[in-house]
């Protein structure tokens, strides 16, 4: 049996909370990664809707769940988000979940930090959520974080600290900001300790053992491949690698226990913040999908930017992300429209393009290149086998298998965790 990573192949909000959970049932374990709590994932069964951040969704279903090194930890955040799991019936215990030693702190000169620059950034700004991510990840680059497993050392901090106030007092006098209370930054972690060390553990022991076992693991990853620090439309992207090759790295595994990728991705395409978005519709038709599609950020509140789906950018995730096969989410979003389109190209001036060019120059004068697909008036909403699909959009999916060059291996045509399509099992393959 395959192990299974699932990573969003667009700029993230593609439904991976949905697809997790509904794996989850047939996995023993599953383990965030990478990114933070800025990753929303909402998750509907029955008349309950569960909104996830940062805990990984295996959560809802009872399975084991794991936060890997690869994430950057609030652990405010993560008090809040365990109190508020547990207030709508969810079991949260070291039994059934596990936060890695290893996992660096967002603390709260971070989020200072990341709101401070987003301030002064004017036309430059990112977009970030403004909750430290991109902060915290700097310092685990620098060598100079505050781990996980340094809450039980909170007497013995005075090397990381200088290393910390160093780098960041300086950065704070620059914006016209006191230095860090490190007195008052201590208690803070003293108070948040008792919280966060009952779930500390090695989790890559775990899943090495696991492995040994046999047992089947999910991989859940958090935003877009197209907003990987590498991959992605930088400078707009995260401060992590999103690719399926950071399942891996942000867990303890080796590569080689990654089996299927599974790669999320919308019948359209939607954005939340600044960057290229060559089928952006800002017009009529962005405004029905994301009415229709409901399209506001799980974290932020943001309205997303909606366009039409894009193939060359979906071709392009897959190809740099390995990805297996893909769950095409949100089809019935699409539902009664007489007329959809697909970008198959680009065109930047005279020049053709079967790739999204790297420069954030030439990608502000991109061109989409459209194919024009027949829409269907019956609904797909609930839809759970291909007999229940209009011909016209199995054709459409047929279309966009061929267009990204990988199959299409799960349907969903509701927020519902059972209005799914299954066409592959990725546990099984």
């Amino acid at each position: 049996m395959a192990n299974v990573a699932v990573i969003g192949a667009q700029w993230g909000d593609e439904g991976k909370g949905k697809i997790v959970d509904w794996l989850a049932e047939r996995a023993d374990l599953v383990v965030r990664f990478q990114g933070g709590h800025n990753a929303g994932h909402t998750l509907v069964v029955g008349d309950k809707v569960y909104k996830l951040s940062l805990l990984p969704s295996g959560l809802v279903r009872g399975t084991l769940s794991l936060i890997g090194n690869g994430v950057v930890f609030d652990p405010w955040h993560f008090r809040d988000e365990v109190e508020k799991l547990r207030g709508q019936g969810v079991a949260i215990t070291p039994d059934n979940l596990q936060v890695a030693e290893t996992a660096p702190l967002i603390l709260p000169f971070h989020r200072d930090l990341d709101a401070l620059r987003e301030d002064a950034s004017g036309a430059g700004k990112i977009g970030t959520t403004r909750r430290g991510i991109g902060p915290a990840y700097e310092d685990k680059v620098g060598r100079r974080a505050i781990r996980v497993c340094d809450l039980a050392h909170l007497d013995d901090l005075d090397a990381q600290l200088d290393r910390l106030c160093a780098h960041h007092d300086a950065l704070r006098a620059g914006f016209g900001e006191p230095p860090i209370d490190r007195a008052a930054l201590i208690e803070e972690l003293r108070e948040i300790a008792g919280v966060v060390l009952p779930f500390a553990a090695p989790v890559w022991l775990t899943l090495k053992q696991a492995k040994e076992r046999g047992r089947r693991i999910l991989f859940e990853g958090a935003q877009g491949v197209l907003l990987d620090v590498d991959h992605g439309t930088y400078p707009f992207v995260t401060s992590s690698n999103t690719v399926s090759g950071t399942a891996s790295s942000g867990s303890g595994l080796g590569p080689g226990s990654v089996g299927f990728v599974l790669g999320i991705v919308k019948a359209y395409t939607t954005r939340v913040g600044s960057g290229p978005f060559p089928t952006e519709q800002d017009n009529e038709i962005g405004e029905l999908l994301g009415t229709k599609g409901k399209e506001f950020g799980v974290v932020t509140g943001r309205k997303r930017r909606c366009g039409w789906f894009d193939a060359v950018l979906v071709r392009q995730a897959a190809a740099v992300s390995g990805i297996t096969g893909i769950a095409l989410t949100k089809l019935d979003i699409l539902d009664g429209m007489d007329t959809i389109r697909i970008c198959t190209g680009y065109k930047v001036g005279d020049k053709h393009y079967d790739y999204l060019p790297p420069s954030p120059q030439d990608q502000a004068r991109v061109e989409p290149i459209y194919e024009d697909i027949e829409g269907w008036q019956d609904s797909t909403a609930g839809a759970r086998s291909w007999a229940q699909l209009p011909a016209a959009a199995i054709k459409y999916i047929r279309r966009i298998e061929e267009l990204i060059q990988c199959p299409v291996a799960l349907v969903s045509t509701s927020p519902d965790r059972d209005d799914t399509i299954l066409v592959r099992d990725p546990f099984s393959d």
